[in-house]
């Protein structure tokens, strides 16, 4: 069985789970999926990714979406509809919201769980990643497994 630690920052659509099931051909997967709320201070930045890729709406409520503790509900719904979409995909699948050092969880998760591989499933974020402040390029330097960055499906 190939084990995959997967951090997501929303909830996995038809296509995301069809992209992660089938990177291993025929070979059984398990996923440990992680999933951090929304936070308050990534909001300039997902404003700025949001423009930088046309998504001018988004942009424009990027102030009205749950952020904090009002954002941990829609990421365990999230979560659970993500962990059951990859169960229903045929792969084993657990997981867990990561409110605080998320790339901390993602290492004890590595650990904990042997994994082979680390997906990171995001939307593309500009200036975290020109800077490397993305998770894909910290967890490189924290997990000791290959990590591998994919852009998420947009609905």
């Amino acid at each position: 069985m190939f084990t995959t630690v997967l951090m997501i920052e929303k909830p996995l659509t038809q296509a995301d789970v069809e992209l992660v099931t089938t990177l291993h051909g025929d070979e059984p997967v398990s996923f440990v999926v992680l999933m951090q709320p929304r936070g308050d201070q990534d909001r300039l930045l997902r404003a700025v990714d949001d423009v930088a890729l046309g998504y001018l709406e988004e942009a424009a409520r990027e102030n009205r979406v749950p952020e904090g503790e009002e954002a941990r509900p829609p990421a365990e719904r999230g979560l659970a509809h993500s962990v059951e979409a990859l169960r229903a995909a045929g792969a084993r699948a657990d997981g867990q919201v990561v409110e605080h050092h998320p790339l901390d969880a993602l290492r004890t998760a590595v650990e904990e769980s042997h994994a082979d591989e680390v997906i990171v499933l995001t939307a593309p974020h500009f200036l975290e990643e020109f800077f490397h402040r993305d998770w894909t390029s910290r967890a490189r330097h924290k997990v000791g497994v290959p990590v591998l960055k994919l852009f998420a499906q947009q609905e």
